[in-house]
Formats: C-alpha cells, structure tokens, sequence
C-alpha cells in the first residue's frame, strides 16, 4: 500500500477515534461511542506499521504533516468550517517537513 495511502488512512482512523471520545465527552453524546472510537484508534495505530521505514519515530514524524492536513480536512468536510489562508499555509509547511523527513537519504 502506498505510504501516502497508509499516513491518510491512519489520519482518518485516528481523528475518528478522538472525535468519537469528543462526541461523548464535549457534544454530550452516548458513552457508546467509545467502542468505535477505540476500535478506530487501534486501526490508526496498526496502519502506521504498514508505513516503510526501519524507525518508527521518523514514520510518526512525517505522519504528523499527513495528520495536520486530515484534520483540516475533517474540520471542513465534517464540522463544516472552512480552513483560512494561514491554515492552509501552515499545513504546507507541515507537509514539506513530513516530506523531508521521510524522503531524504538518512544515515543508518
């Protein structure tokens, strides 16, 4: 599976799994939304397995820039507010640093 496939897959997994413990704890609804939400949060952290790198601590680094745009995403699709011009040129930067983490010829 492409590693951009795994990073947005994982993001949508994880913001899933803290929205459903957002519901329940800040917009009052079910406790049963816990059970998703951590069934969702343990697919977020399996994908991450799937991304190739020998260290994990740079997979989750580059996954940071991937997991800032989703959010943005997700505050626009599903919370329905629009992302600004300084959402937009923070998340670029995001994704540039994620790139060269995970691109760049590393030592060892």
């Amino acid at each position: 599976m492409p590693t951009a496939l795994v990073y947005s897959l994982a993001a949508l997994a994880e913001i899933g799994g803290c929205f459903a413990f957002w519901a329940w704890l800040r917009l009052g609804k079910s406790a049963l939304w816990i059970a998703p939400g951590l069934a969702s949060l343990a697919l977020f952290a399996w994908l991450l397995t799937l991304v190739p790198t020998d260290a994990a601590g740079r997979a989750y680094a580059a996954y940071g820039g991937v997991y800032i745009a989703m959010s943005l995403l997700w505050l626009w699709v599903v919370e329905g507010a629009r992302p600004d011009r300084w959402d937009l040129g923070g998340v670029a930067l995001c994704l540039a640093g994620a790139a060269i983490i995970l691109l760049a010829p590393h030592r060892g």
